[in-house]
């Protein structure tokens, strides 16, 4: 009857079994940063923001997937960097980093 049991998957960036500590920090950063940066540039005013949270969402994404060990580290930094240059684009077509 073991056979039966159907377990969900672990949701967890460590899909090989060994702790990442560092591409982990990497992954949560560009998430806020792109989450910031996406959102952000919904609005005209907030165009400093969107730019500069997109502009380091990119680099911290970029290296992020340079640094990366596992699928899923990468599939996330490829979302979240997406949305971070989203973000960094509309920021910059609005007003720039500078203003």
């Amino acid at each position: 009857m073991a056979q039966s049991v159907h377990r969900m998957p672990a949701l967890t960036l460590n899909t090989d079994g060994h702790p990442h500590p560092r591409e982990n920090t990497l992954v949560a950063l560009t998430t806020v940063l792109g989450v910031i940066a996406f959102t952000s540039s919904f609005f005209h005013n907030l165009h400093l923001l969107s730019s500069w949270t997109g502009l380091a969402g990119i680099v911290t994404g970029l290296w992020g997937v340079f640094v990366s060990v596992t699928t899923a580290e990468r599939f996330v930094l490829m979302i979240t960097l997406g949305a971070s240059a989203i973000g960094f684009y509309l920021g910059i077509a609005r007003g720039g980093l500078w203003g």
